[in-house]
């Protein structure tokens, strides 16, 4: 108990216990993220960056002010501050071959939602496995690439990433999609101009009540965002998504997520691979009438 006493007296800033749940509500309606009790010292550490940025000496003056303004880009960057990205090219490797063998069974144009694009390694692997499933670098297929966070959607639409993050992929995919940085840029890699080409980035918030998006999509990959949110709100995610799906598109879901338990919109496929459910919409051939949009 004296360790932590100590270390709250150490605190910059003054934050208490209710501050903290006032992060908590804000976050939870502005984004529909659910963050733990355990969550104190991250939140502290991350909101405390933009008190340093803005000039406020407490939590409550910055909370106060964050809701008493209008103010979209400190919105914007409070939300940015506790969304956590963590993501890497090939994640949850077994996807892939999934998708590759789905994208060569549609007719095209194809069209794929990466809902949760962080810095851009998840809808760059899209890509990378839709030229390999086609075998060329211009395959007939159309990315969208969303976040709610505006900075790693920056990174991801730049492409150029530190040589590590790319270090464990064959040197044939080193080869045949990246551009190894010289002089200035050593030690870095730059996604080649066509792979960047099949992919359009846009800010998205999932809990927004209309998404800009109309046409439906042969696949959107959702992964390791719904362990973030509440069971209602991911039921309401999850029924935004069933009219932006096409009768055979795949949803692609994170490795520790089970939709299952949250609607009866989808069946299971394979491993963390989803369809929409009941045979007579896959049989008219007609997009799902079920899922309203909330």
């Amino acid at each position: 108990m004296l360790r932590q006493e100590n270390q709250v007296e150490s605190r910059e800033f003054d934050f208490t216990p209710h501050d903290f749940t006032r992060v908590r509500k804000l976050i939870y309606q502005h984004a529909g993220i659910s963050l733990s009790e355990a969550k104190t010292d991250m939140v502290y550490s991350r909101i405390g960056r933009r008190l340093r940025a803005v000039g406020y000496d407490s939590f409550k003056e910055y909370l106060d002010n964050l809701e008493s303004q209008s103010n979209p880009d400190e919105w914007e960057a409070f939300t940015n501050a506790l969304t956590t990205n963590l993501t890497s090219f090939f994640r949850e490797e077994h996807h892939f071959p999934i998708l590759a063998e789905h994208l060569v069974q549609l007719k095209t144009p194809i069209r794929i939602w990466c809902s949760a694009a962080s810095t851009g390694e998840e809808p760059y692997t899209i890509a990378m496995t839709a030229c390999e499933a086609f075998g060329t670098m211009k395959p007939p297929v159309e990315i969208i690439a969303t976040d709610i966070d505006t900075n790693v959607l920056a990174t991801a639409a730049r492409g150029v990433y530190p040589y590590e993050r790319v270090s464990k992929l064959s040197d044939k995919r080193r080869k045949d999609f990246f551009q190894k940085g010289t002089g200035a840029h050593e030690g870095s890699v730059r996604v080649r101009n066509e792979l960047r080409s099949l992919i359009t980035f846009q800010q998205l918030n999932l809990l927004d009540e209309q998404w800009a998006l109309k046409e439906p999509f042969d696949a959107i990959f959702c992964r390791n965002v719904m362990i973030y949110f509440d069971k209602p709100t991911q039921s309401k995610i999850l029924s935004h998504f069933v009219p932006l799906m096409k009768p055979h598109a795949f949803l692609f879901a994170g490795h520790s997520e089970n939709f299952l338990y949250v609607s009866n919109e989808f069946h299971l496929r394979g491993k963390t691979v989803y369809e929409l459910s009941g045979d007579k919409d896959a049989k008219s051939g007609t997009t799902p009438s079920r899922g309203s949009v909330i």
